[in-house]
Order: C-alpha cells, then structure tokens, then sequence
C-alpha cells in the first residue's frame, strides 16, 4: 500500500522547506566567515572538536560531524592540518584508529570566529522569519535553542 499523495505532497513541502532554509542559512554563514578564510564546513570540523570530551575525534565521528562521505572528510582534514588548525595522532589504544584534534592555531581561529558565526547565524534566522514560506521552521528552530532563541 503507498503513501496517499497529499501526504507524500507534504513530506515534499517540507522537505522544500527545510532545503530553503538550509541555503539562505549557509549562504549567509559563507558570507560571514569568509573574512576569518573559513568555510561553513571547516568552521563545523573545528567546532565540533572543540565540543567533544578530550578534545578529539576519529574520523568517522567528524564525518557524521560535518555530514561528509570519508574521502570528502580525509581531503578536508588534509587541507586543515596544512594550515596548522588541526592534526591527527594515532590512538594509543586502537593503533589502527586515528583522532584529530585542534592545534593552539585552530583554537584561536576558532575563539575569533565563533561570534561572527553566532551573529550572522542568528542574523539568518531572523530574515528566514520575514519569509513567510520559512517563518515557521525557523521559528522552531530557533525556539529550540538552549537559550530559548531570540
């Protein structure tokens, strides 16, 4: 038996709707971090090692961090550990497994470029609410926060 097709209309809708938010999202994001010579992704890579306990991460967690296939993640990390933002050291447990983890260089990016990240992410989200197609997802969103939005 299928889905009727108002329901898969729906799914659709929102899928649009989430797709459209995503964009003017990470578009805005871009824009932003371009003046701290990061990209969206590279920002996520750095914060997401800064947010894990040790501060590391093996490279599949950082994949699933960033939303990346492992090839895509490997060239990334490459391309961050030739600017000295972060470095991978062997697993003393599992010499098999990898761990990256930032350099005193990728802290410091990361502390400088944080709140132009806040600001134009909220920034975002606050046009994304003037849109009535987006107002509601990103009304929920933002009301998701652990700060309770703005």
């Amino acid at each position: 038996m299928g889905i009727a097709d108002d329901a898969v209309e729906i799914r659709a809708h929102g899928w649009r709707t989430l797709a459209a938010l995503h964009g003017l999202i990470e578009t805005t994001l871009e824009q932003a971090l371009r003046g701290h010579k990061l990209s969206v992704v590279e920002f996520t890579v750095l914060d997401a090692l800064s947010r894990q306990d040790g501060w590391h991460m093996r490279m599949q967690q950082l994949a699933r961090a960033a939303a990346l296939s492992g090839s895509a993640t490997s060239r990334l990390v490459n391309r961050l550990e030739d600017r000295d933002l972060l470095t991978r050291v062997l697993c003393k447990d599992d010499r098999r497994g990898i761990y990256t983890e930032l350099t005193e260089r990728g802290w410091a990016l990361l502390r400088e470029a944080r709140p132009t990240h806040d600001v134009a992410l909220e920034g975002a989200l606050a046009e994304a609410k003037r849109i009535p197609e987006l107002a509601s997802l990103a009304e929920t969103l933002d009301s998701a926060t652990p700060t309770g939005g703005g």
